[in-house]
Formats: C-alpha cells, structure tokens, sequence
C-alpha cells in the first residue's frame, strides 16, 4: 500500500502529514556523552507509563533530573470511567515512585485527551472527576489537551478544561493536531484567548516550522517533540533553535507505546552543542523553560532535583517494589550526572 492509500481511519493520530520530512541524526551514547558533560535536563513531555525501567535508568545516566508526564491515549480506547480513575491515579503515585526510585523527580498533567473526548457520554463522566486529581501534589497542568480530527466534541471538552485550568490557577498542555495542523494550531490559540488565558501559561506542543513564528508572536510557549521518524526531526530543531533563539522553546521527546526515543532530549542538545549553539541556549530550551512555564502551577521547586535527587530502592510503594529476583537495593547515593 503506497503513502497516500494508507487507511487513516483506523489511527489518524499517530499518522502525519505526508508531505513533511523529517530530517533526524540518531547518536550513540559514545558520540554524544561528550557533549552534554555536566548538564542536566528536565523533559516536560514524555509517557513513562509505556516505557521501561532501562528507560528510566537511561535517562538518569544522561543527565535527566525531572520529567512531566501528560495523561494521554493509552492506544486502545477506555470502555469506562472506572479505567480513568486508575490511570490518572498511577500517575500521582505509583509511577512517581518509580520515577523516584531511579532519581528523576516525576511531575504530570492530567486531562481528557482530545481522541476520547469524542466519546461524549464518558466525557463527561470524567470531567466530573478531572478537579479531584488537578489539586493533588505533582500535578502542574492542564493537559494534554485540544484537537486531534478536530471536532465539535473536542473544542467542547478543550474549552471547558481551559475553565478547569483557570479555576485552579493552573498551565495548560496543548496538543495540537497531526493533520492540518496550522489551523489547528491557530484555532486551539485563539480559543485560549478567547476564554481569556494569558498565552504565558499555555504550552502549545507538537510545533514544526509552519506553526512556531504564530505561537511565539502571540505569547505561548513552543514546545517541539523529537520524534525518529515523525513530528520533528533533531537536525531540523537545532536550525529553529539558530533562527529563534530560545525564548520560550521548549523541547521534549514525548516517548510512548509507539517507536520513539526517551532519550531524545539530551541527543538533540548534544547536536546543538556539534552545530556550535551556546550552552545557555541549550539550558533554556532542554531545562529552564520547562521549569518557567509549569513552575508557574507552584509545584515545583527546582531545588528538588537540580542536583539529582537521592535513590533509595528499599523503599516500597503499598508493598510494591521495582526490585525482582533477590536484587540488592540501591540506597542514597550522590548523582549520577556525568561530571
């Protein structure tokens, strides 16, 4: 089957426009630990709930001290809100601990993604219970939320989350469509608006270079997925970085069930660092901005984890551990980061 007869209905999201190129360096841990000695990262998008514990010790290693994990599509639909309420609470807590238990200081948003706001009748089932979890500790937006084909359901539940959003003095997460995505872009933009958000604390996700000059202009943060194959390519990102500076640009892996890099974060830095981009750039768009833009929900406290935080393996979670097979645990221990 040829690009342009791929069947789209079965999972538009997760396919792309067909005319972008993404143009992307993979590296090895050889070619690029050189280059990001000594600096940390915060990644304010990436699903850990679908990745593993290598992931999770990877990270650590290449300098990752905090993440943000949006609630999304787990890939197949929830049947009920029963399955709601237990994925958002293993993000305020189980996997926080095991976040935690690799010494990566673990945030989340919470929210009705766009796909499954189309099912109305769940929907609103789950807005109800949307304010029990968006008060709880670690929780430092709104999100994801927005559109995905860009339908009635979704501006409905987009816009009633933006009130959530302002009734708890929170940032909001916008992911903006795959498909016709500058005019996705512009319409979850200026919905924002209209419902009187300041642009400041609203992140706009997912951004290429039709849509990034539209949303720094108007006041919200860019934020740009590092995808392989897809979204944005590593090499393409370092010449936004060279044309736009770093006000306000953001970058993050978004690293889920489908091919994707947790990793992504630290290897673009490194490419930037190759393509002769200051360091101070490289902080603000790989860790200060994230910081700027949620740390406006008064969750976070960059002395938590800007030196890493102590790993203590013994500890257990409602009995719970990562531990399996008689493996000794790690107790307190200095960082990590590579020095």
């Amino acid at each position: 089957m040829c690009q342009k007869d791929k069947d789209y209905s079965q999972n538009p999201s997760h396919f792309e426009e067909i005319h972008e190129s993404v143009s992307h360096r993979d590296l090895n841990w050889e070619q690029y630990r050189g280059y990001i000695e000594g600096m940390r990262f915060f990644d304010p998008h990436v699903h850990m709930t679908s990745r593993t514990t290598d992931d999770y010790q990877a990270m650590y290693d290449a300098g990752i001290v905090a993440l943000i994990e949006p609630a999304f599509w787990l890939g197949q639909p929830r049947t009920g809100l029963a399955s709601f309420k237990d994925y958002f609470s293993s993000l305020v807590n189980w996997e926080r601990f095991r976040s935690s238990q690799f010494g990566i200081k673990h945030y989340c948003t919470i929210g009705l993604n766009s796909r499954e706001a189309n099912n109305e009748p769940l929907a609103e089932q789950v807005m109800e219970i949307l304010p029990l979890f968006l008060y709880k500790e670690g929780v430092v937006g709104v999100g994801e939320i927005g559109f995905d084909d860009q339908t009635p359901a979704e501006e409905k539940y987009y816009r009633a989350q933006l009130e959530l959003a302002k009734e708890a003095k929170l940032p909001v997460q916008v992911h903006t469509p795959h498909r016709d995505k500058k005019q996705g872009t512009e319409r979850s933009m200026a919905i924002a608006l209209e419902h009187g958000l300041d642009p400041s604390w609203v992140v706009i996700d997912h951004n290429n270079e039709e849509t990034v000059k539209s949303v720094l202009d108007q006041g919200f943060y860019a934020a740009f997925t590092i995808y392989p194959f897809t979204k944005m390519g590593n090499e393409r990102m370092v010449k936004v970085v060279q044309r736009y500076g770093s006000e306000r640009i953001m970058i993050n892996c978004a690293a889920d069930w489908g091919i994707s890099d947790p990793l992504a974060l630290p290897k673009t830095a490194a490419l930037m660092k190759m393509h002769g981009i200051d360091d101070e750039t490289i902080r603000q768009v790989t860790y200060q901005n994230a910081i700027d833009a949620f740390g406006k929900s008064g969750q976070i406290d960059e002395a938590d984890f800007a030196n890493g935080i102590a790993i203590d393996q013994s500890l257990k979670m409602n009995g719970n551990t990562i531990l399996r097979g008689g493996q000794q645990p790690l107790v307190p221990r200095e960082s990590l980061l590579i020095k």
